[in-house]
């Protein structure tokens, strides 16, 4: 299955966030990869250069490779709305990000590989498609025979806070799933990407 297996905190690095999640290594150099480290004098960035890098930036964070990545936007500008909007709230439509946010992995690479390993239920479903895109009512579950894994049972323990800062989902700690109430506002979607400045290099 093709995803992103290269370094994580040289890319965190080179977009100046931890866009993996929490990484001591970015802790404690946050500043750009390079053989000169933070002394080197950078060139400031064209137009071109900085619509680029916010889509790699948001690529990386979502786990979504290039040809995925370009066909949800053409999906997105197919249809009515605010374009940019429309293609964040399909990235976060995701199967595994949808796991991920319901607090079942601590990484989306983590909730992408519990899916990919058949531990997650999709309306009683075995779905083992991390791209699978769910819809408002769909229940996202841990599949009954992997409720008592402790890898999912101390990560749902560590992030029943977390998962209270996301309202368009619900997680019912009793049964081990949860529901994707609804497609999220941009306000609500905590990320730092500026999807404009995506939809304008891909307008190009």
């Amino acid at each position: 299955m093709a995803r992103y297996t290269g370094p994580k905190t040289k890319k965190a690095r080179a977009f100046g966030e931890p866009i993996f999640g929490f990484d001591r290594s970015f802790e404690r150099k946050k500043y750009a990869p390079g053989q000169h480290g933070n002394s080197r004098r950078r060139k400031q960035k064209s137009d071109y250069a900085v619509q680029l890098m916010e889509k790699q930036k948001a690529k990386y964070t979502y786990g979504v490779l290039e040809r995925q990545f370009r066909n949800m936007f053409e999906r997105a500008s197919s249809k009515s709305g605010v374009t940019g909007v429309l293609l964040l709230q399909s990235l976060e439509a995701r199967l595994d990000n949808v796991v991920y946010r319901l607090g079942i992995a601590p990484t989306r690479s983590a909730a992408r590989q519990l899916v990919s390993h058949k531990h997650i239920v999709v309306n009683g479903v075995v779905t083992n498609v991390p791209s699978f895109n769910c819809r408002p009512g769909d229940v996202v579950g841990v599949r009954g025979k992997s409720q008592s894994m402790m890898a999912i049972r101390d990560c749902i323990a560590s992030s029943k806070n977390e998962v209270k800062k996301y309202p368009w989902v619900e997680w019912n700690v009793d049964k081990m799933e949860g529901t994707f109430l609804a497609l999220p506002e941009r306000d609500q979607i905590p990320e730092n990407i500026n999807e404009q400045l995506i939809v304008e290099l891909y307008s190009k």
